[in-house]
């Protein structure tokens, strides 16, 4: 009896949770309805065996359904949380060069591409890009119960320590600059990847300028 429960919770959380991506129009779990399931699932068996120590068998029972019910509210609240910033992001930078992805662990990635970012060799912000990230900077301050990770990386040109000192100094002035426009140093780190994580093959141009980007991590706080 116990086990069924626990899978009607989860189930009916996942299954309440479908929605139409308004992206790419194919229907979709939402975060929210993830998160609430496995919130509920966690809480259940927090609570069943707590109620099962006080009160055997029905204590079991009772714990379980309190504790999933307490699970679904917190982790459909942050998968909510997440989903909306999901959806803030991409209205913000649409048509930037910016993409954003959500993904399976609930954590958005927005990759930014070098040639749009800085010049060759460089760890200068471009000037038309200071706009965008001030766009960045907009959602993240809203959402501000979420951490940062800035991540530089280059293509495979050049001595590897120039590269990996490059990649810190990029995600670095990409940090510089969110806390320009009102961002929490204390959400963000930084760190500098070099070419050790190509996305694309570096024996192409094409490969190359893939590669070279930074990366911002943004991760729901439970």
């Amino acid at each position: 009896m116990f086990k069924k429960f626990i899978l009607s919770a989860l189930a009916l959380s996942i299954l309440a949770g479908c929605v139409t991506d308004a992206y790419t129009g194919e229907r979709r779990t939402s975060d929210t309805a993830k998160n609430a399931g496995y919130g509920a699932l966690g809480g259940a068996l927090l609570g069943a065996g707590l109620g099962a120590l006080k009160g055997g068998g029905k204590g079991a029972l009772k714990g379980a359904a309190i504790g999933g019910a307490a699970g679904a509210v917190v982790g459909g609240g942050v998968g909510l949380y997440m989903d909306n910033q999901n959806t803030e992001l991409r209205k913000q930078l649409e048509g930037t060069g910016v993409s954003v992805t959500k993904n399976p662990d609930g954590s958005i990635t927005l990759n930014m591409p070098g040639d749009v970012t800085f010049a060759s060799g460089s760890a200068t912000i471009s000037s038309d890009f200071n706009a965008v990230l001030e766009s960045v900077a907009v959602v993240l301050k809203k959402y501000d119960k979420s951490d940062i990770s800035i991540s530089g990386h280059t293509d495979s040109t050049g001595a590897a320590d120039k590269n990996q000192e490059l990649s810190e100094q990029r995600a670095n002035a990409v940090s510089t600059q969110l806390i320009a426009n009102g961002v929490s140093g204390k959400r963000i780190t930084t760190k500098g990847e070099g070419f050790s994580r190509p996305v694309a093959d570096n024996a192409t141009a094409e490969g190359r300028s893939q590669n070279r980007r930074v990366e911002i991590q943004i991760v729901g706080k439970q």
